[in-house]
């Protein structure tokens, strides 16, 4: 058998996939090599469903024949080459669920190129755990479900490269190993086995190179880049992840917000073949009062409404306590269904999970009564003032949290994607995009008691706030708007970014403003705040998460569905088994000695 396989890959070479056959092809010889999908045996023959990346075909074997002597032992899995001719089927016998199926393949030989155990699960199957999909991902990646996702991936990245290659972007490299600077997540540490006790860190993005870049007279760069965070994480996120990345120099927000908004359109027409139009905007304000969220789903209703006003003298102790702590007082009208109190329950513990403390729920019963558990603290008629303001039909439940601003929007925006998937008020036929511009330039860090960037340190504030940054007037440091804009796609922000500090004085204040000293700005950044000073140009730059792009547009939910090779939920790849533990030996080259973790 093993002699004989050398003369298929050697001499006799693959002239067509399987799924490329159609009826043009009837009367020509092929030589074909793939998997065998499934196999039937109909007594003098032997029908195989052979498969590659790009489909299944029919193969017709007659063992009989001396070129065919291995027909009854192959099975499934099992890699053949099969040289044959294609043929209508019959009529009346054509497969309309494989693409192949008008035609079928009458082998004159065949060869098994290399045996296969039985697989743990069926290719295709979608009763399989995850978990053992991610463990025999090799296996996984056969499927037609993950081929195609690979295929719509690689076909993004490659009009990605060519609309902007066309727009005058050049594409650049930037290292991996990289100084260690902070970003707002924890980087991957790399030792240095030459440099003993130094370190390098893999990128969470290229970000001061790119702009070392523009300092660099490069003008427009562009990088399908590699980026690492290790971070907690979540169904759309991974520890290393694909950018497409650019920057742009002579620019300003509206130039590149409009490039990518080009971007946007190129990509929808050519692969859902729908033209989004114009991509509306939205402030950071607005997105959180009307949604509570900053990538908010506006494929649906149930926005939030602001009950401050409404509830100020009420009389309820919540509710004025959250008020007079400059706190936010919020709800949304639920309208639809008639929920029960176990789905109330349900819907207070994830408010919870999303940091308030409760849920106040304000429901209509089939005569219009209305029943709440602050109905004792608040009179009838403020109660049904409330009530109406979140459901203006005098029917359904109200769902109200009284927090901080920020805990109040978390656990609605939590409450309303909750409830728009489980009633399926989502619109899923459609994408819906959004700018969302105008954010804070800060956030206060209450537990470290400093000011923290909202997204960068290198992130310019709009100009009408560049003399509080520069003479450190940190009464009006919440008031700050930054130069910075997120692309939002039905709840996800696929791209992010912003006008860049091209001055050094302003890239200092912004610095102190962040609480580093001199010296700390100088060890972290000194190399890029010297490059600032051999003329910079306005610049500006955004990052698109390249595996979120690929998800919306293979229309899955959840990234592990675009990369070849995924980590789980704990950032660990089941099937090399990594991380792992290493040698001693290699430990000791690199000066690493590990200390006993403290126990739990």
């Amino acid at each position: 058998m093993q002699k004989n396989a050398p003369k298929f890959v050697k001499e006799l070479k693959r002239t067509s996939y399987c799924g490329a056959l159609n009826r043009e092809h009837d009367g020509r010889d092929v030589n074909l090599m793939g998997w065998v999908h499934s196999r039937r045996d109909h007594g003098g023959l032997v029908f195989i469903d052979l498969r590659d990346r790009e489909g299944i075909v029919q193969v017709v074997l007659d063992p009989n024949q001396p070129t065919m002597a291995s027909a009854h032992s192959v099975r499934g899995e099992f890699v053949i080459a099969v040289q044959g001719t294609v043929r209508a089927r019959p009529a009346g016998m054509a497969n309309a669920k494989i693409k192949t199926g008008e035609i079928e393949v009458v082998a004159a030989r065949c060869e098994v190129l290399s045996e296969a155990k039985t697989p743990p699960f069926l290719i295709n199957d979608d009763n399989v755990s995850e978990i053992l999909r991610l463990k025999y991902r090799y296996l996984d990646i056969r499927s037609d479900r993950l081929t195609q996702n690979l295929r719509i991936r690689h076909n993004v990245t490659r009009a990605v490269r060519e609309f902007l290659s066309d727009e005058g972007f050049l594409e650049i490299e930037t290292p991996i190993l990289y100084k260690s600077t902070p970003e707002g997540a924890r980087d991957y540490l790399v030792p240095s086995r030459v440099n003993q006790g130094q370190f390098y860190a893999l990128p969470q993005s290229p970000q001061t190179l790119k702009q070392l870049l523009m300092i660099g007279g490069q003008d427009r760069y562009f990088q399908i880049a590699r980026c690492f965070r290790d971070e907690d994480l979540r169904a759309d996120r991974q520890p290393e992840f694909t950018q497409i990345d650019m920057e742009m120099s002579f620019v300003d927000q509206d130039d590149i917000m409009a490039i990518n908004e080009r971007m946007a359109v190129a990509l929808w027409k050519k692969f859902k073949g729908v033209d989004i139009g114009q991509i509306p905007r939205i402030s950071y304000q607005e997105a959180m009062d009307r949604f509570g969220s900053d990538k908010p789903d506006i494929r649906f209703g149930l926005e939030l409404k602001n009950l401050n006003e409404l509830v100020a003298n009420s009389g309820f102790k919540v509710f004025e306590d959250a008020l007079a702590k400059k706190g936010a007082v919020k709800g949304i009208g639920f309208e639809t269904a008639d929920l029960s109190r176990a789905f109330i329950d349900k819907l207070t513990d994830m408010a919870k999970k999303a940091g308030a403390k409760g849920l106040v729920w304000i429901k209509s019963d089939e005569t219009g009564k209305l029943n709440s558990p602050i109905a004792k603290f608040v009179d009838e008629a403020k109660l049904k003032q409330i009530f109406h303001a979140l459901c203006p039909s005098g029917k359904g439940c109200g769902f109200i949290v009284a927090d901080s601003f920020d805990t109040t929007c978390a656990a609605l925006s939590a409450l309303r994607l909750f409830l728009g998937h489980e009633f399926k008020l989502v619109d899923t036929s459609k994408d819906a995009f959004l700018w969302v511009v105008d954010f804070p330039l800060f956030e206060y860090d209450a537990e470290g008691k400093r000011w923290a960037a909202r997204h960068h340190p290198f992130t310019s504030p709009q100009d009408q706030f560049f003399d509080d940054l520069l003479a450190g007037n940190e009464a009006n440091y919440g008031k700050i708007l930054a130069k910075a804009y997120d692309l939002v796609c039905n709840g996800y922000e696929i791209g992010g970014g912003s006008v860049r500090i091209y001055r050094s004085e302003v890239q200092d204040a912004m610095f102190r403003t962040l609480g580093l000293s001199q010296e700390e700005a100088q060890e972290k950044f000194g190399f890029f705040i010297e490059a600032l000073s051999y003329g910079t140009p306005p610049h500006a730059g955004i990052a698109w998460g390249m595996d979120r792009l690929a998800m919306i547009l293979c229309g899955t939910e959840a990234i592990r569905e675009v990369i070849a090779f995924p980590k789980t939920a704990k950032a660990t790849d089941l099937m090399a088994d990594a991380p792992s533990h290493v040698s001693r030996e290699q430990l000791i080259e690199l000066g690493i000695r590990l200390a006993e973790l403290p126990k739990a």
